[in-house]
C-alpha cells in the first residue's frame, strides 16, 4: 500500500573554510573548501496535498517541537520546479541560519521524502542537482548540498556536486558546539567586497589531518575577517585547553573536537552534542 507519507533525514555540515568558484552555469558554481558532515541535521515530512504548506519547525533539548517559520521561498521554489504541491514539515535540533548546513540539509531531505512519496524515479544525483540551483540561485549556500550528498570530513576540490570530493572518517570522538546567532548567509555571498577577502584567506595546501583542519579553518575565520568577538573569545581559551576548535561557517558560533570541549563550551550558552555522519540523505520511514 503507498504510505501516505513519507520521511527523509538528511545531516547537516559545518563548513571550515571556503571560496566561491563562479562557473559558467549554476551547476558548475559552487565552492571549494573542506568542512565536516554532522549526525545532527533536518527531518522532512512530506504528505500529498492540493495545495502547499510548509512548516519549518524546532525541536527544543527537552524534546518538544516548535514552528518557527510558516513557508519556504527555495522549497516552494524548487517544488513549483518539479510540479508538486505537498505539505512538507521539516524538523531540526539545531539553531537555523548559525552555520550548521541546515537549509542544504532541508532541502535534501524534503527531496528525497518527495521522490519517494510520489514515485518521481529521481536519483540521488539529480535531488542534489536541484538542491544545489536552489542553494546557489537564493544565495543560502555554495558547498552545503555536495558535503551532504555523503558522511565523513570533507575536502572538496571542485565546485558543485560533481566536484572532487574526498571524504575521511578519522574523527571517533564527539564533536560540540554553541551559538550565538546566525550571520546572514546572503548578505555575505552577495557582497563582492567580503568575497574577495574570503578567496584571499583560503589556505594553499588541504588538510593532512584533523589538526590541519582545525588550524586552517581557525585561521581562514581570522583572515577572512568573519569572525566574531564572542568567537575569539572561546576559542583561544580552547586552545589553552589544546581542544581543537574553529568558527562555525556561515554563523556566529563555535564547534570544538573531544570531550573536553563540552565542559569549556558549557558556560556560553547551550552545548550541541553531534558526531561525524556516517552518510548522506535517506527515507527513515513510510507511514501507512
Amino acid at each position: 500500500m503507498k504510505p501516505s507519507a513519507v520521511a527523509a533525514f538528511c545531516p547537516g555540515h559545518i563548513s571550515g573554510y571556503f571560496k566561491k568558484i563562479s562557473g559558467d552555469t549554476i551547476a558548475s558554481t559552487g565552492s571549494i573548501g573542506a568542512g565536516i558532515v554532522i549526525s545532527e541535521g533536518v527531518t522532512a515530512t512530506v504528505r500529498p496535498s492540493d495545495t502547499t504548506s510548509i512548516s519549518i519547525r524546532q525541536r527544543s533539548s527537552m524534546g518538544t517541537s516548535f514552528e518557527v517559520a510558516s513557508g519556504s521561498p527555495i522549497l516552494t521554489h524548487v517544488m513549483e520546479q518539479l510540479g508538486v504541491t505537498a505539505s512538507v514539515i521539516t524538523e531540526c535540533m539545531l539553531p537555523i541560519g548559525a552555520g550548521f548546513g541546515l537549509s542544504a540539509a532541508a532541502l535534501l531531505a524534503t527531496l528525497t521524502a518527495m521522490n519517494h512519496l510520489f514515485d518521481r524515479g529521481m536519483s540521488a544525483e539529480e535531488i542534489a542537482q536541484y538542491a544545489h540551483a536552489a542553494e546557489v540561485t537564493h544565495r543560502t549556500g555554495l558547498g552545503d548540498v555536495a558535503a551532504c550528498q555523503g558522511g565523513g570530513r570533507v575536502i572538496r576540490s571542485g565546485p558543485g556536486i560533481h566536484g572532487l570530493i574526498e571524504r575521511r572518517f578519522d574523527m571517533p570522538e564527539p564533536l560540540y558546539a554553541v551559538s550565538f546567532g546566525p550571520i546572514p548567509t546572503p548578505a555575505v555571498l552577495g557582497s563582492p567586497v567580503r568575497m574577495d577577502r574570503i578567496s584571499s584567506a583560503f589556505p594553499k595546501t588541504t588538510p593532512e589531518n584533523v589538526e590541519d583542519f582545525f588550524r586552517f579553518s581557525r585561521l581562514f575565520s581570522e583572515r577572512s575577517g568573519l569572525i566574531t568577538r564572542e568567537v575569539k573569545t572561546i576559542t583561544r581559551l580552547c586552545d589553552a585547553a589544546g581542544v581543537p576548535s574553529s568558527m562555525t561557517m556561515l554563523g556566529n558560533g563555535v564547534f570544538a573536537y573531544g570531550r573536553k570541549a563540552h565542559d569549556l563550551l558549557m558556560p556560553f550558552g547551550h552545548v550541541y552534542e553531534f558526531h561525524v555522519a556516517a552518510t548522506g540523505a535517506h527515507v527513515v520511514e513510510g507511514l501507512a
